[in-house]
């Protein structure tokens, strides 16, 4: 399993829930968690899914991408 942590800029439930939407919607992805109050969102997939595949989607929902990890 691979697991990824974004800093995503959200200003309110909506901007989180586009995120998850688009997120599970993505084959291999089983987890998406997103924490308003740290602006984190946390993405558990398999190991084909690759952090950039990850890393698009969100950026596709126009929200900012501060950075990001592989934990």
């Amino acid at each position: 399993m691979a697991h990824y942590q974004f800093d995503v800029e959200m200003a309110c439930g909506g901007c989180s829930g586009a995120i998850e939407r688009v997120l599970n919607k993505l084959d291999g992805v089983n987890t998406v968690t997103t924490n308003l109050d740290t602006q984190k969102v946390d993405v558990i997939a398999n190991d084909d899914v690759s952090y950039e595949t990850v890393l698009e989607k969100i950026k596709k929902t126009g929200k900012k991408v501060n950075g990001g990890k592989t934990l």
